[in-house]
């Protein structure tokens, strides 16, 4: 199945980390359930943020939420393919990012294509915040590129 979006280069990805695929993520139709997806592009996430906040970061404390998620889903992945999380912040705003996700086999073909909404949060006060000037700063020294 080919798709008409426009796909990202993997290159202009600065970060990507592996995805395991397990035999229990595979459909009865033998492709990776879509469910699947999802739950490797928080592996991404949750590895880009530690990426650009240099490994320091509390998962005890909340500070940022999923506000949108839009996953398309490009080219079928099978257990047994490589596959590799790439993610990049695309924006920044007053008080949420996005970030732009893509899960690519090792030859290079993209699978799906994934946009995330992070809204900034302050779990004490259950309330969105400004996204911090710490991570602004550290997103841009990352991604080399103001927002």
């Amino acid at each position: 199945m080919k798709s008409s979006i426009e796909l990202p280069s993997l290159s202009d990805f600065r970060h990507n980390t592996e995805a395991q695929l397990r035999f229990n993520d595979i459909d009865i139709l033998g492709h990776v359930n879509n469910t699947v997806y999802l739950s490797l592009y928080d592996l991404g996430k949750a590895r880009y943020m530690e990426a650009v906040n240099h490994g320091k970061v509390n998962w005890q404390r909340v500070e940022s939420i999923i506000a949108n998620i839009n996953c398309s889903f490009v080219n079928q992945m099978r257990f047994g393919d490589n596959i590799k999380v790439y993610t990049r912040c695309v924006a920044i705003g007053k008080k949420s990012y996005t970030l732009e996700q893509v899960l690519a086999d090792d030859k290079g073909e993209i699978k799906s294509l994934c946009r995330t909404i992070m809204v900034a949060y302050d779990p004490t006060e259950r309330k969105a915040v400004e996204v911090s000037e710490n991570w602004r700063r550290n997103v841009e020294s990352f991604e080399g590129k103001k927002f």
